[in-house]
């Protein structure tokens, strides 16, 4: 799906047209092979760069080729079962146009079209450095619900205890972490060779922007890290909780089989059918009785003190 959005700097609204002029915004979404050719040939675009932004796996770069700007990069989203995941956004700058290539709608789409934030689509720079800093701003926010689910987690640790749905949610906040991470970081890569280069014409306005975006992904590789290194500390907490915990009962479980057992083998000898000493004695019974009770509290006096239990 191809479709041309344009906005002039006095214009209210970004608006739909049918045909492109100078400075409009060209969106394309989930492209065919078709569309691939048609925009390849008609803005002289190479088409292998054009069917990378359909890769899955393609990682953010930043790449010049016959005069036209290729700026690869990843934004978060939450799929149909509502998990996070990243997908890749081709940005290219070049000739009269900006065009952006997604395998979904791109949801910078959306946040430009509410109209709060000012911009123009003639103004090609400032429009590819907003996408990019709205696509930085989910990050943010994602990360942000993370943190606070973890600390949720947290806090049942410290009652309650975790169950086994914590544990698997936290392999999938791992996975989105680690994905997050390995997203932000060469894009951070292209920004700086964004900002040192001269494959996109930038004012002073602009730059702050760029150092501005680079400064608050790396705040977000941090925040990243420091989750990351959260749920490691949660889950080695809670196994030696657990473990501590196992250990315990074992230990309870071992004396109480000790205290039974003791007695019964005073009681055993004397219900043999041999000859015993005293067992004509009416006393002999609460004599035994009486140094079990004895042998038994020693037992608990000695694990006790030794803080075995």
């Amino acid at each position: 799906m191809i479709k041309y959005y344009y906005k002039s700097i006095r214009g209210t609204e970004l608006s739909e047209i049918e045909t492109p002029t100078k400075g409009t915004w060209v969106y394309v979404e989930s492209p065919t092979d078709e569309e691939i050719q048609k925009l390849a040939t008609k803005y002289n675009l190479e088409p292998g760069n054009l069917d990378d932004a359909r890769d899955d796996d393609e990682m953010p770069r930043l790449d010049r080729q016959d005069g036209q700007t290729y700026i690869y990069v990843r934004f978060a989203y939450r799929d149909n079962r509502g998990e996070l995941a990243t997908l890749p956004l081709l940005i290219i700058f070049g000739g009269e146009f900006v065009i952006t290539i997604s395998r979904i709608r791109l949801p910078a789409l959306d946040f430009l079209m509410t109209g709060k934030t000012p911009f123009a689509t003639t103004q090609r720079a400032k429009l590819i450095l907003l996408i990019l800093s709205h696509i930085s701003d989910q990050y943010d926010g994602y990360i942000n619900r993370i943190s606070r689910q973890i600390k949720a987690i947290r806090s049942r640790l410290r009652s309650t205890g975790i169950t086994n749905k914590d544990l698997l949610d936290f392999v999938t906040i791992e996975d989105e972490l680690n994905e997050f991470q390995a997203s932000l970081q060469p894009t951070n890569a292209a920004l700086r060779r964004l900002l040192v280069g001269r494959q996109l014409p930038l004012f002073d306005e602009d730059k702050d922007i760029v150092e501005d975006l680079l400064l608050n992904n790396e705040q977000s590789i941090e925040a990243i890290r420091s989750n990351l290194l959260s749920v490691g500390n949660i889950r080695d907490a809670y196994s030696a909780i657990s473990t501590n915990n196992l250990n315990r009962t074992i230990t309870l479980l071992t004396l109480a089989t000790v205290l039974v057992a003791l007695p019964n083998v005073f009681f055993g000898m004397f219900g043999m059918n041999v000859k015993l000493p005293f067992q004509e004695s009416p006393w002999a019974f609460a004599a035994l009785l009486s140094l079990n009770i004895l042998l038994i509290s020693a037992i608990i006096v000695f694990v006790r003190k030794k803080r075995i239990i």
